[in-house]
């Protein structure tokens, strides 16, 4: 009997190891050897498999560096008169095998993983037959691009438990969504604690949020701090062109994920494959997927330990059955953050680097995602690194919030002085309107430099994030939009103005629309909604546009008002800009209190 109480425990997918016995050649000088198999196959020879069959390493069949070396391990120990120390072989030396006829899916999917003990006494015998022999082994050319992919993606997909300290739930800031994925966190790390009273946690949890929210970082949060295992798919890696490859790579998945309970899968664009089903002639297989994915959902017994968590930001388009009760039946939201989680994400991507309090840039990033808070910081890293400075200042962190809410800078833009001045006056209209203006928001900066399809801007800063606006504080927008068009008259004349306030204009009117058709601020209509005006009759349609026209002539009128008894202050601010071309609010404000710019 051979001893194998000092032997290693290596571990091989069964599949490798029967292509290695299944391509057995004897070297020239040795009889050729045949076994029997299940369905007997002439070999052709050596120079004949060399002109028609690519010749490819263990790499390229998909086997890591660590699987490589393991298999050679086993094989020397196994058949040490096999090894390529002993045996030259024809191909440069490389070890290469020739797979079996086999089929795609057993060569991928039955990986039983039989330990050393176990495959001992089926190829001992070959140590005694064969005592010169080369393995040259080939892979046949049909079908290898689909064997290909498949392990590459499983591979990938893959990871251990996540690193707790990177990617802990406190990095996301989002109290509600933690608080409702710590119970799957619990529920991984000691599952005992709800199946002695009965309870069970819903199978599927659901994120939905807008892009960049975090969603997949929450997801690897709950893997990391479970301590679990974590798989990764995206919806649009499961269909391809043949038919059923998406079923089976759910089926795959799902029994990798069972192997290795208690894990996390975690399928990110969910509405990729989880989709509302719809009977197409075109497409009569496209449902098998989802299908499948319904199936696996419901297969699963319960508290198994493996928690299927999906991300998608159109969470109408998903199927009713995938997010009934007792599949996805846990919704959470992440949505963007408000300028508490602004600052903190902020301080988490600047703390290696100098820069003054992260709260003044998350005042003024208002509807910015976590990925767009990250790009910003990086912009203005790349900025400070062009600019050949050692540290990232607020001066560089302004300048890719500008870069990335309204474009680069364009100074090769030639400008004639006439045009300069009309913008100049243009600019400083909207900022003497909102700087007089009781509900306007508080004014950040003017400039005019162009910037993308715009000559010139004035950005607010409000004092925090606004989740309600009162009927004053919508009409001190309106009112700031209009101050650039009147300006141009005031200034220039009627015969003079410009295209300039078009956008102006634009959201002037959606203002507007709003307070009439929407939010009940129209005394005349009354506290109806009209969200579809085209159902409405005649009549109705003219009162809606006769009162918007009223509000926006009533905020012309007054932006033309305090224009007109601010005219000193005007002046004065439109050639600070002709000067300067950009100042902030602190310089705003000592232009109009009639002080000198010392730090200019």
């Amino acid at each position: 009997m051979f001893s194998l109480s000092v032997q290693p425990q290596v571990t091989v997918p069964l599949s490798h190891l029967i292509n290695v016995l299944h391509s057995v050649k004897s070297s020239v000088g040795c009889g050729t050897t045949t076994f029997s198999s299940r369905k007997q196959k002439n070999l052709a020879p050596e120079s004949e498999l060399s002109r028609t069959e690519p010749k490819l390493s263990l790499r390229d069949l998909g086997l890591s560096e660590l699987g490589e070396r393991q298999l050679d391990e086993l094989v020397n120990h196994l058949l040490p008169c096999w090894s390529p120390q002993h045996t030259p072989f024809p191909l440069g030396g490389q070890t290469v095998w020739r797979t079996s006829h086999m089929s795609t899916h057993s060569f991928f999917c039955n990986k039983h993983e039989f330990k050393f003990t176990l495959i001992v006494s089926v190829v001992i015998h070959f140590k005694i037959k064969f005592q010169h022999c080369t393995f040259p082994v080939w892979v046949q050319s049909r079908g290898f691009k689909t064997l290909r992919s498949k392990p590459r993606r499983v591979q990938s997909a893959f990871e251990g438990s996540p690193e707790s300290e990177r990617f802990t739930p406190s990095f996301m800031k989002v109290k509600e969504a933690k608080n409702e994925l710590q119970e799957v966190v619990e529920f991984l790390k000691n599952p005992q604690k709800f199946t002695v009273l009965g309870g069970k946690l819903p199978k599927g949890v659901l994120l939905v949020g807008p892009p960049g929210t975090g969603k997949t970082l929450l997801a690897r949060a709950v893997a990391g701090e479970a301590d679990v295992p974590f798989y990764y798919a995206s919806g649009s890696e499961f269909d391809e062109m043949f038919v059923g490859v998406g079923a089976s790579r759910i089926r795959n998945l799902f029994r990798e994920a069972k192997g290795n309970a208690p894990c996390v899968i975690f399928i990110d664009e969910l509405d990729s494959v989880g989709g509302k089903r719809i009977e197409s002639p075109m497409h009569p297989y496209s449902r098998q997927t989802i299908n499948q994915l319904l199936a696996e959902m419901d297969g699963f017994k319960p508290n198994e330990g493996v928690i299927i968590i999906g991300a998608t930001n159109f969470p109408e388009a998903l199927d009713n059955a995938l997010i009934r009760p007792g599949r996805f039946d846990m919704q959470v939201t992440v949505p963007k953050p408000d300028v508490k989680g602004r600052t903190e994400i902020l301080n988490w991507y600047l703390k290696k680097i100098k820069v003054d309090p992260a709260n003044v840039i998350a005042r003024g990033t208002v509807g910015f995602s976590g990925a767009d808070l990250e790009n910003l910081v990086n912009q203005a890293a790349l900025k400070a690194a062009v600019d050949g400075k050692d540290m990232v200042s607020m001066k560089e962190l302004e300048f890719a919030k500008d870069k990335i809410l309204m474009g680069p800078e364009r100074r090769s833009a030639e400008i004639d002085i006439r045009n300069k001045r009309i913008t100049a006056y243009h600019e400083s209209g909207h900022a003497i309107v909102a700087y007089y203006t009781k509900d306007a928001m508080p004014i950040n900066k003017a400039t005019i430099m162009p910037r993308g399809p715009s000559l010139g801007h004035v950005s607010m800063l409000p004092e925090n994030d606004r989740w309600s606006e009162t009927r004053s504080q919508l009409l001190a927008q309106m009112d700031v939009s209009m101050g650039g068009r009147v300006a141009e008259e005031i200034i220039f004349g009627p015969e003079n103005i410009t295209t300039g306030a078009s956008s102006d204009f634009d959201s002037a009117t959606k203002i507007a629309k709003l307070m009439v058709t929407q939010f009940g601020m129209c005394e005349k209509l009354g506290v109806m909604t009209y969200t579809d005006l085209t159902a409405q009759s005649p009549e109705t349609q003219a009162a809606v546009e006769q009162e918007v026209r009223v509000l926006l002539k009533d905020s012309y009128e007054r932006a033309k008002s305090l224009l007109k008894s601010h005219a000193k202050e005007h002046k004065k601010l439109a050639e600070a800009l002709l000067l300067y071309e950009t100042l902030d609010a602190k310089e705003i404000q000592l232009v109009l209190e009639g002080k000198s710019l010392e730090t200019r």
